[in-house]
């Protein structure tokens, strides 16, 4: 397989450090709010990945952190008059339950910043003993920027470059005990209302970029495979990751770099200024996330990608297409006489695979991996008949239903649900209400969005609609 290393600018063979094995970390959200589209383009785009690679042999090792401690999460919880602790883990739940709609296999182990203080300090630590960090009166700590030979080897900047105004991008408030305009925070002090801990130069957080390094290295070791995100991550997030491992460990941190495109909506970054921003939530409104999905692998992952309504109509019938080859096969399977398809044939079905494969060792082509579905699609409808054997049939769903596996895709029909069961699960959540299960009261809500059905509490009672 052959991935674009964002380090060295080109396609590169990938060769895991271990035989058989592939350990990767993917920048996870900041907690503070219900994930935004621009957020599940990674989430989509590097569980493919991962479900590739499984589909390949491998034994991947998948570490996602959740940022629980955070700016933008303590500036919530000030609004809300609750604790960081309280918004962070309604996000978290709330983020687990869109990714399970957009059928994003859980991490391996999914990290939380506040849960590795103590190996952020001791990174600190190792690095002012090692003359790479400093402590400034007020009790911040910084990175030496300058010291770090090969500072800007991921995003391409030089030191001249930073000096030149690109250094404004890691600039913080309050820096007046840096030695340098370049250097960048590993700790700072606490302010008031704000969570803290205690560690050797102040009660206090430790700096984003600190908080990668460590889970990253924790779960997964001092070198890794792969590292990826959104390329809004290069600079400054994953440059002074490489900046603080590497002093530290002397070693690579990661030995490829990958990065998702931006996406735009209607041309446009996305922005709560220009309207135009959407959670994920607001899109299962209206469509099946596995639309959403769908729509996120048509297009290469490092391209940009713009949302449209027109571009999600396309996608949702591209996706029926597919769910609709599967329920040909199912119908025809219902009455199709014993057989097994010919040799000719059975190989002829495994090339889609071939095919498949190939799309995706380029790169995770997964546009052109979509393409091949189709074909196969097209392979179905001409192909397969009343006349047809079991043993053919089956063979061309088993193809079917595994490659829309590895890109994420559910294609079967779900059962759906009677009138009469969706009211009885109405009421059985109203009584749970009243009864303050409100846990139980969730779950049922769940149950029926999966199954396409949304709730609206008004006054007048529980209205329900099926999605479009």
């Amino acid at each position: 397989m052959k991935i674009y290393n964002t380090l060295s600018r080109k396609k590169e063979e990938f060769r895991p450090i271990k035989d058989g094995a592939l350990s990767m970390y993917v920048c996870g959200p900041t907690v503070y709010n219900l994930i935004h589209i621009g957020n599940a383009r990674p989430m989509i785009v590097f569980d493919t990945f991962r479900r590739y690679m499984t589909h390949r042999g491998y034994d991947v090792n998948y570490v996602s952190n959740f940022t629980d401690v955070d700016d933008k999460i303590i500036a919530k919880a000030n609004e809300e008059g609750v604790s960081s602790d309280e918004i962070s883990e309604r996000y978290i739940a709330e983020c687990k339950k869109d990714m399970e709609g957009l059928n994003v296999l859980p991490a391996t182990v999914h990290p939380r910043a506040t849960q590795e203080i103590g190996g952020m300090i001791e990174l600190i630590s190792d690095l002012i003993e090692k003359g790479y960090a400093y402590k400034a009166e007020d009790g911040t700590v910084y990175f030496r920027t300058r010291k770090s030979k090969d500072y800007g080897k991921l995003s391409h900047k030089n030191i001249e470059d930073l000096e030149a105004g690109h250094g404004r991008e890691i600039k913080v408030k309050g820096d007046d005990g840096k030695e340098d305009y370049l250097d960048f925070v590993l700790w700072k002090p606490k302010k008031e209302g704000e969570p803290f801990w205690p560690s050797p130069w102040c009660d206090g957080r430790p700096g984003w970029h600190t908080e990668c390094c460590v889970m990253a290295k924790k779960y997964l070791g001092a070198t890794i495979d792969i590292h990826a995100g959104g390329e809004d991550l290069i600079f400054p997030h994953h440059e002074n990751e490489i900046a603080q491992s590497e002093a530290a460990n002397g070693v690579p941190f990661a030995n490829y770099w990958m990065h998702n495109g931006f996406l735009n909506i209607d041309g446009e970054k996305m922005s709560k200024s220009l309207n135009n921003f959407f959670t994920v939530r607001d899109i299962s409104e209206k469509y099946d996330l596995q639309v959403l999905r769908f729509f996120m692998l048509s297009a290469h992952y490092r391209s940009p990608l713009n949302f449209s309504a027109e571009l999600m109509e396309a996608a949702k019938a591209g996706l029926e297409r597919i769910k609709t080859a599967a329920s040909k096969l199912d119908f025809l399977l219902k009455t199709a006489a014993d057989g097994e398809p010919s040799a000719e044939k059975a190989e002829e079905i495994k090339e889609f695979t071939r095919r498949f494969d190939e799309a995706m060792d380029d790169d995770l082509n997964t546009a052109d991996a979509v393409s091949v579905v189709f074909e196969l699609v097209k392979f179905i409808n001409t192909t397969a008949d009343e006349n047809s054997s079991k043993g053919y049939l089956k063979a061309l769903k088993e193809e079917l239903l595994s490659l829309s596996d590895v890109l994420g895709l559910i294609v079967e029909e779900k059962e759906e649900l009677l009138d009469a069961d969706i009211e009885a699960l109405i009421n059985e959540r109203q009584e749970a209400r009243k009864s303050k299960n409100f846990a139980r009261a969730d779950e049922i809500r769940d149950q029926l969005l999966k199954k396409g059905i949304i709730l609206e509490d008004t006054r007048q009672g529980v209205k329900w609609k099926r999605k479009d």
